[in-house]
């Protein structure tokens, strides 16, 4: 996911994004446990859009608090 495309988003739909990363990180690390995974690299591009979405929520978060 593109970073453009995050900062587009608003902060719930970047919330829910978040969450449907963690549970997809989460069944892909239970893929490869299991039976191994056909691109062992989606777990590395998933866990950097979780990254860029944390900071993208936390950039906004204190701006408003400021």
């Amino acid at each position: 996911m593109k970073i453009n495309k995050i900062r587009e988003m608003s902060s719930p739909d970047l919330e829910k994004e978040l969450g449907e990363l963690k549970s997809e990180l989460f069944k892909l690390r239970f893929s490869l446990a299991t039976n191994g995974l056909d691109n062992p690299m989606k777990i590395k591009e998933v866990k950097k859009d979780i990254a860029r979405i944390n900071t993208i929520l936390k950039q906004r978060e204190l701006e408003e608090s400021k």
